[in-house]
């Protein structure tokens, strides 16, 4: 557990080195290869997101927020009074601040993230904003097994926060596991709110995901920069592309690195081999109409029972309850 200088207790369930080693080394083994998308977090990978969110391209967080500030009642109503609020992978947590000022006298705030720097200042933030809230983060992968720390303030129920189209990045049969993981964070008398991204044109989807200024691309890149450091990794990062393409069968943005030139890559003494043109996915992001994303929840144990959205229908956020 790490203090900082005005006596926030961050709760570190961190992945060590030697994790990052092992699941970058299995998932560069791989065909086709990829790289674990938690990874993409670090200080500089954080604020490279923030800017991500920022273009023009990238419809999904204004058109998040439209909807927040919108229903923001409704939200509240549904979600009740005095909860504690749960949210796996807070990242900077602007939307959070939107929700926790609407809420009905929320109880507590758990904000999971695995950029620690992130965590800590958003986390310091928020208590200087909510002096009445307590708040506890944790600094974990939240695909991993961490604790949910006890707080002094008993809640009426729990709700996890889970915004800004997360669940895509995963995988149907793994999404379905993390909200069944979602579920019991929640216990039965909670509920998930959660950030769901809207099947579109191809268009815009793929811009969203590959912007012209080239911040997306930075982003990406800043992983094998991030793997030279950590990892005393080999990446000539000037000889690796990007690419988002949507994969319309499949329904999904398919993010991945792509090598200029038949080469051969050190990583902590293992000599990774990359053919020219050889994509490495670093990301995926799972479109749903809203009939899909239901039935996907219920798989998951979990039902839809509210949604609001944009008067465009670009994007939605759910209110989940377990069955």
């Amino acid at each position: 557990m790490h203090t900082n200088k005005i006596g926030l207790a961050v709760h570190d369930f961190a992945p060590s080195t030697e994790t990052m080693r092992e699941y970058v080394l299995r998932g560069l083994s791989r065909i086709p290869k990829e790289l674990p998308s938690q990874y993409l977090y670090d200080e500089r990978g954080a604020k490279l997101f923030e800017r991500i969110c920022e273009t023009e391209e990238y419809y999904l967080t204004r058109t998040e927020l439209g909807i927040l500030r919108r229903n923001m009642d409704a939200i509240a109503a549904r979600v009740g009074p005095g909860a504690l609020v749960i949210e796996p992978g807070s990242g900077s947590g602007l939307k959070t601040r939107i929700l926790l000022q609407g809420l009905d006298d929320p109880t507590g705030y758990v904000p999971v993230d695995v950029a620690r720097e992130q965590l800590t200042n958003f986390a310091t933030s928020v208590v200087r904003e909510f002096p009445e809230l307590e708040v506890k983060p944790i600094c974990a992968d939240f695909t991993d097994d961490y604790e949910v720390p006890a707080c002094d303030n008993a809640a009426r129920t729990r709700v996890c926060y889970f915004p800004g189209s997360t669940i895509g990045n995963f995988k149907p049969a793994v999404a379905i596991e993390v909200l069944q993981h979602l579920a019991e964070l929640c216990d039965d008398d909670g509920g998930v709110l959660i950030g769901v991204d809207v099947k579109k044109d191809r268009e815009t989807l793929e811009a969203a995901y590959d912007d012209a200024q080239g911040v997306s691309r930075e982003f990406a890149l800043n992983y094998l920069v991030r793997l030279n450091r950590e990892l005393d990794a080999g990446f000539r990062v000037d000889q690796f592309g990007y690419e988002a393409p949507y994969n319309e069968s499949l329904g999904r943005i398919e993010m991945a690195l792509v090598s200029s030139r038949d080469q051969v890559v050190e990583i902590n003494g293992s000599g990774v081999r990359f053919n020219k043109g050889e994509r490495v996915r670093t990301e995926y992001s799972y479109k749903y109409t809203l009939a899909e994303f239901a039935a996907l929840a219920e798989k998951a144990g979990l039902k839809v029972e509210q949604t609001w959205s944009d008067s465009e229908e670009l994007f939605s956020v759910q209110y989940l309850e377990p069955r």
